[in-house]
């Protein structure tokens, strides 16, 4: 394949858009930004130091000080996420982060800020993003958008099993109500909300496997490759 495209996959939380994402940038051989990752390390930096969301001059101050890149591990064969040189990886999947990047990433100089670096990374193609704009905003004319989505109860329940194995102590009630205050922000922020694009392909996988999910997606793919080589 000589040519290759970009592919956005936009989706609400818990849907598995990072999982496919992954899966399909190793298949093509394409590069995978997990843009999520970006707003859970801001969000981080923000709680850290006490930046308050509502604070424009501490938050765009805040953006000169955030340095935010993706360096391979070798040791689980995918990217983590730095900030400012730290390897916060395991921090930013915390309910600490979890509950305010929603929040974070309605900011719009954060988005701006983000949504500019990940532009950057994909003059050269050849991408797989995930995220709640990628489609809409950050690349608008990508040749292959996915719309991700789920039944809320089947997501609750994927999130809280996924946690439980890193935090026991966490609820099924927690998780459905962050989901809930996530989608709630998303879908009605003011800058760059969560929408699907009009020409996205919609891929519910409410009652499908993730081998199921895979080779839809993939074939989506390869037929747009094919129309560009």
């Amino acid at each position: 394949m000589s040519n290759k495209i970009i592919i956005a996959i936009d989706g609400f939380s818990s849907c598995g858009k990072s999982t496919l994402a992954k899966a399909l940038a190793a298949k093509l051989e394409y590069v995978f930004i997990d843009t999520g990752a970006m707003y859970r390390a801001i969000a981080l930096y923000f709680l850290r130091n006490g930046i308050a969301f509502n604070d424009t001059a501490a938050i765009e101050k805040a953006m000169s000080n955030i340095k935010l890149n993706f360096q391979y591990n070798t040791s689980s064969q995918k990217s983590d996420m730095f900030l400012n040189n730290e390897n916060v990886e395991l921090l930013i999947r915390e309910m600490t982060v979890s509950s305010k990047v929603s929040e974070v990433a309605a900011i719009a100089a954060v988005r701006d800020f983000a949504v500019a670096q990940q532009q950057a990374m994909g003059i050269a193609k050849g991408i797989v993003m995930d995220g709640r704009d990628i489609g809409t905003v950050v690349f608008p004319n990508a040749e292959l958008k996915i719309f991700v989505t789920a039944d809320p109860a089947i997501r609750a329940n994927r999130r809280f099993l996924e946690l439980q194995a890193t935090n026991p102590n966490i609820t099924m009630q927690e998780v459905a109500e962050n989901l809930q205050h996530r989608d709630l922000i998303d879908s009605t922020r003011e800058h760059s909300p969560l929408k699907q694009a009009e020409d996205a392909l919609v891929l519910d996988n409410s009652h499908i496997n993730r081998e199921e999910q895979f080779e839809i997606a993939l074939n989506w793919a390869k037929e747009r490759i094919a129309l560009i080589n």
